[in-house]
C-alpha cells in the first residue's frame, strides 16, 4: 500500500508548542517538486526556456509588459538604477524603514543614497515630505518600498517625482499579489501603472519562491530590452544592433552587464509557486484576521501595521508596535524566542547603520519617525503553512509577554 505524503500546505494540523516557529518560510508541496524534476531530467538547466515562460507569468499575473527574471532581489534593484541611467553625481531617494539592498543599488552605480521619512501610518515613504527632498537633491531615481506588503502611495509619489524628473523603483519585494486604488481603479503591485519600473524578491520567505531570486517589471520596450543586455554581461546578439556580424556564432558586449541570470531549474519552481499565489495571500490575510482578533484587547500594550483604505494588502509581514519603547521591546522579543517562537524585526533604519554613517554621512535623529518606529517594531510569525493553532499559540505566549513586561 502506498502511503500518502504529508500536505506541506495543510492550514489547521495541530503542532507540538515546543517546536520552533520561525516569522515566515517557503510553502512547497509535490506539484513544486515535481515540476523541478521535469526540468532536472531535460536538456536545459540554465538560459532555456522556462526562464521566459516565468517572466511571461509574472508580467501577466502583475498587469505589467515586460519582466526580466534574475539572480535576486538586490540584483534586480541594481539593474533597475542602471536600467534608469543612475551613476556617478545622482542622487537616489528611498525609504530608511527597509531592508539595505533598497539603498545599496544606488551606491553600487557610484551615486548618493538619500531618505526620506515614512508615514507612520504605513510605515511607507511620506509622499508628503517627499517634495521637499526632491527640490533639495534632484533625484535621479525614487524608490518607494511596499512596506510590509502594503503598496505605497504610488500615485501621489508618481505626482512629485515626475514634477521633478526623477525615475520611479517600486520596490515591490513586499508586495506581490497586493492591490492599491486610484480614481475607483484598482492596481496591481509591480504593474507600473504609476512607476517606470517594479521589482520582486523570490526569497524563501516572500510570497512565492525560486529559492533566491529576482525580477524587474516595466512597461516600457526600451528598458526592457536594456535589462536584457544587462542581465547577461551587456552581450547582445540581436542582429539590428551589431556594429558587425562575422558569423551566427558572433555576439558583442555593448555595456558592462553583469552575471545576474537565473536558472530554468528556479523558475520552474517559480511558475508553480505563482499558481498558488492567490491562496498563499488569501491565506495570509485570513491568519491576519485571526491575529487582529486576539489581540485587539492589547490596545493599551501594542497595535498592528494593517492595511488603510484604498490598499489590499498581501501581508509580507505582520507588524506589531510595542508601546513602551525598545526595552519593552527586547523583553517581548527574548519571552517569545524562549518559547520557540522567533520573531524578527524589520528594520533597523538603514540610515543608522555603520557604512551610511560613515560614506554618507546620516546620522541617528535624522528621521525620527523611522527611528520611533524602529524601537516598537516586532515582526510576528505569517506564513501560508501556520495553522489557526499556531496563532493561538503565538497571541497567548504574546500576552503573557506584555503582562510579564508591563
Amino acid at each position: 500500500m502506498e502511503t500518502k505524503k504529508p500536505d506541506r500546505t495543510s492550514f489547521d494540523q495541530p503542532v507540538n508548542h515546543s517546536q520552533i516557529l520561525p516569522y515566515g518560510r517557503q510553502s512547497l508541496d509535490e506539484d513544486d517538486c515535481e515540476a523541478v524534476i521535469r526540468v532536472l531530467n531535460g536538456d536545459w538547466l540554465t538560459q532555456g526556456p522556462m526562464v521566459e515562460a516565468f517572466e511571461q507569468a509574472l508580467a501577466e499575473s502583475c498587469g505589467a509588459k515586460h519582466a526580466v527574471a534574475v539572480s535576486s532581489g538586490t540584483a534586480a534593484l541594481h539593474l533597475a538604477c542602471l536600467a534608469a541611467g543612475v551613476g556617478p553625481g545622482d542622487v537616489g531617494i528611498t525609504s530608511p524603514i527597509t531592508f539595505v539592498a533598497s539603498a545599496n543599488c544606488v551606491a553600487y552605480c557610484g551615486a548618493t543614497p538619500g531618505f526620506v521619512d515614512i508615514d507612520p501610518h504605513t510605515a511607507c515613504l511620506d509622499p508628503a515630505l517627499l517634495e521637499t527632498a526632491c527640490s533639495l537633491h534632484a533625484p535621479k531615481v525614487v524608490i518607494p518600498v511596499d512596506f510590509a506588503g502594503q503598496p505605497a502611495n504610488l500615485p501621489a509619489i508618481q505626482n512629485v517625482a515626475q514634477r521633478h524628473g526623477a525615475i520611479i523603483i517600486e520596490d515591490a519585494a513586499h508586495s506581490l499579489g497586493a492591490l492599491y486604488e486610484h480614481e475607483g481603479h484598482w492596481y496591481q503591485a509591480g504593474s507600473c501603472a504609476h512607476t517606470d519600473l517594479a521589482i520582486f524578491s523570490f526569497h524563501p520567505v516572500k510570497h512565492i519562491t525560486t529559492g533566491e531570486g529576482g525580477a524587474i517589471l516595466t512597461n516600457s520596450p526600451e528598458l526592457h530590452a536594456k535589462l536584457l543586455r544587462l542581465r547577461s554581461h551587456g552581450i547582445t546578439r540581436e542582429p539590428g544592433l551589431l556594429t558587425r556580424n562575422d558569423g551566427p556564432w558572433y555576439y558583442e558586449q555593448q555595456e558592462l552587464g553583469y552575471h545576474y541570470r537565473i536558472t530554468d531549474i528556479q523558475c520552474a519552481l517559480g511558475i508553480s509557486q505563482l499558481r498558488k499565489l492567490g491562496r498563499f495571500v488569501e491565506r495570509r490575510r485570513a491568519l491576519v484576521n485571526r491575529y487582529r482578533e486576539q489581540l485587539t484587547e492589547l490596545a493599551n500594550d501594542l497595535t498592528l501595521l494593517l492595511e488603510q483604505p484604498g490598499k489590499r494588502s498581501s501581508y509580507h509581514l505582520l507588524i506589531a508596535q510595542i508601546q513602551g519603547g525598545a526595552a519593552r521591546r527586547r523583553q517581548v522579543f527574548d519571552f517569545l524566542a524562549a518559547r520557540n517562537i522567533r520573531c524578527q524585526i524589520h528594520y533597523i533604519p538603514v540610515h543608522l547603520q555603520p557604512w551610511y554613517q560613515q560614506h554618507v554621512g546620516t546620522r541617528d535623529g535624522n528621521f525620527p519617525r523611522a527611528e520611533a518606529f524602529y524601537d516598537g517594531c516586532l515582526s510576528l510569525p505569517l506564513f501560508p503553512a501556520m495553522t489557526d493553532h499556531d496563532v493561538d499559540r503565538v497571541t497567548h505566549a504574546l500576552k503573557a509577554a506584555l503582562a510579564y513586561s508591563g
